[in-house]
């Protein structure tokens, strides 16, 4: 199963309006222009959380904001850090308000099981894909569930 993540969109209008250049980006997150190009186009493979957050501090916007999921482009308190510990207790707390178990959330996400555990106990931050899944299907905030904000928690619609 394909999950469309939509970003490519927001980073190139941020490019665009800041006035940078695809190898200002590339440098800055330290990858090659062509894999750079490849994630603002969205083609063959998704930006990792790490290089997103660390766009979202450079153009002082939200994560929610690049994924298209508000026009509030950065939230009162935001903060710089993703705080994996506070995501990984965010990712259990939606998952248990939400009536599911591990096994069905990780069958909606398409992900192995023990890497949902993974991501629950803290060991890696969730990766974009899934990201994107829960906080579209549950109305969640990307920001709130990495542990950026403490509110919104929910995505207005």
């Amino acid at each position: 199963m394909v999950i469309y993540v939509n970003y490519g969109k927001k980073l190139y209008q941020l490019i665009d309006r800041y006035g940078k250049t695809n190898i200002e980006i590339s440098n800055l997150i330290k990858i090659s222009d062509s894999l750079y190009s490849r994630y603002e186009k969205e083609e063959q493979t998704t930006i990792p959380i790490k290089h997103l957050n660390t766009l979202s501090n450079y153009f002082n916007v939200s994560i929610d904001y690049i994924f298209g999921f508000t026009n509030i482009k950065k939230y009162k308190n935001l903060r710089e850090n993703i705080n994996i510990e506070l995501s990984s207790q965010r990712l259990k707390s939606i998952r248990k308000e939400n009536n599911l178990t591990q096994i069905k959330l990780a069958d909606i996400l398409n992900v192995d099981n023990s890497m949902l555990a993974k991501y629950e106990k803290g060991k890696y931050i969730i990766a974009t894909t899934y990201l994107y899944q829960i906080c579209k299907k549950y109305n969640i905030s990307a920001d709130y569930l990495l542990g950026k904000i403490d509110s919104p928690k929910y995505l207005n619609k």
